[in-house]
């Protein structure tokens, strides 16, 4: 954990971090995520209402920050800290956008809108895809894996008692996290693959095998 500072340090630091990124100082760059990684992910739940879409800008953010430091850097470095907060609200306000148009894209004027109330069949399809979910949490091969995505996506636990009881640093337990959901997304992925097949006509080979 980093040591607690005054404000009046505060732009002193930020600006050393970003020099020695620039540098190509790789141990800066994980004192960069380990400074301001708590911040900017509440930051973010605070905003999305979602710990997974959060997870996903406050890794994303990091990454484009990085990227930034390294290449070109910033024009005022001991502003580093508000050059996190604002490109994580730049992707924040971008995901909605999209998320927006996608909709806006998707209606069809000529045809009436759907009830919202989620209909027998809908909740057999809801019901299915959570079954699936638990499912396939269950067969993931690391333990570790397992217990992380339900403790802090079903349970929503915070982050920091995770951290304290598998015994995790902040950043070891972001990459345990992203490692952990790419697992899991092949899998989910392979699975209604598998489901679909299953539910395609079948030839007249299979029929009468």
């Amino acid at each position: 954990m980093p040591e607690e500072v005054s404000n009046s340090e505060e732009p002193e630091i930020a600006a050393e971090l970003a020099h020695r990124i620039a540098a190509g100082d790789a141990a800066a760059e994980t004192e960069l995520v380990e400074r301001y990684s708590r911040g900017l992910l509440f930051m973010l739940r605070r905003a999305t209402g979602n710990p997974a879409l959060a997870d996903d800008l406050h890794q994303d953010t990091f990454r484009i920050v990085l990227e930034r430091l390294r290449s070109k850097g910033l024009a005022q470095p001991e502003r580093l800290a508000g050059f996190l907060r604002r490109t994580a609200r730049n992707l924040h306000i971008a995901h909605v956008r999209k998320k927006t148009r996608r909709k806006t894209d998707g209606f069809d004027e000529a045809q009436p809108p759907t009830d919202p109330a989620p209909g027998q069949l809908r909740q057999a399809l809801l019901a299915e895809e959570a079954r699936l979910v638990h499912e396939i949490l269950r067969e993931l091969d690391t333990e570790r894996d397992r217990e992380v995505l339900h403790r802090f996506y079903i349970l929503e636990e915070a982050k920091e008692r995770i951290c304290a009881d598998l015994e995790l640093s902040s950043l070891h337990f972001n990459r345990v996290l992203f490692r952990a959901r790419q697992r899991f997304r092949t899998q989910l992925e392979r699975a209604r693959i598998g489901v679909r097949w299953q539910d395609r006509p079948r030839t007249s080979r299979e029929a009468n095998a």
